[in-house]
């Protein structure tokens, strides 16, 4: 038996940030695949710069920590259906989160830079004719619902991203954007690969897991690109947590 959705964007002008790798990647490809025209960014020059196959899509160089490359951005987009707000990570710069100067630096990589590229795409966002208005998708994180000790800057970030979703969804509704985001649990990405060189750090999380295993990328694309549809226009400052069932423990 299978049992697979799909997905029709032909149409949709969609812009994903951190879309060279992990769950941006596997978003930015079913928009993609699905007919959308999809704009990528990563933080090197040039699509070139990276082993993964960016074909299709418009790449696009992004900071988010300097204010002049996202309003350099915003400025170029005029009309925008979805924006998926996925770069970000942890330890920024290898920095401690726990010292006062990486924690700013995760709050700041992981928090202020996509709120600003989101307001700044406002104008823009206003500007779609999607059925169902414009769709603004934030990448939270369970760390937002519950302590990791090891990262309290990215943990925090992510609280603010709740936090934010919430009160653009209110502000924003007048102007027919919704804004939603889904909180994913332990996704064997390459921001998580380093846990494998620690089999018992690895056998800790997974022991809080019901489902026994991390998430793939592949179980996480469909909960945003639904987000985005019509059929979903009734939806707005929700936070889908898709976390193998952790969150129930």
């Amino acid at each position: 038996m299978t049992a697979k959705t799909g997905f029709d964007f032909t149409g949709t002008t969609a812009l994903v940030t951190g879309a060279t790798s992990g769950i941006g990647h596997a978003v930015a490809v079913l928009f993609r695949d699905a007919g959308a025209d999809v704009t990528i960014t990563g933080t090197r020059t040039g699509a070139g710069d990276y082993d993964t196959d960016l074909s299709g899509m418009t790449y696009r160089q992004l900071v988010l920590t300097d204010n002049d490359s996202i309003d350099a951005l915003a400025q170029d987009v005029s009309v925008l259906d979805v924006l998926v707000n996925n770069a970000g990570a942890n330890f920024p710069g290898g920095l401690d989160e726990s010292a006062p100067d990486g924690f700013a630096a995760s709050v700041a990589l992981n928090l202020t830079g996509p709120y600003r590229l989101t307001v700044a795409l406002r104008t823009a966002l206003r500007a779609s004719t999607a059925t169902g208005g414009a769709s603004v998708v934030n990448l939270a994180s369970m760390s937002a619902l519950r302590a990791v000790p090891l990262v309290p800057g990215y943990g925090a970030a992510k609280s603010g991203i709740v936090n934010v979703t919430r009160n653009l969804a209110v502000k924003w509704a007048r102007y027919g954007i919704r804004v939603n985001a889904v909180a994913p649990g332990t996704i064997d990405t390459p921001m998580t690969a380093p846990m494998h060189a620690a089999p018992e750090l690895v056998a800790s999380e997974i022991g809080h897991i019901p489902a026994g295993r991390m998430g793939s990328v592949d179980e996480i694309a469909p909960t945003i690109a639904f987000l985005c549809t019509a059929q979903s226009s009734y939806t707005s400052g929700a936070v889908f947590v898709v976390d193998g069932g952790s969150d129930c423990v």
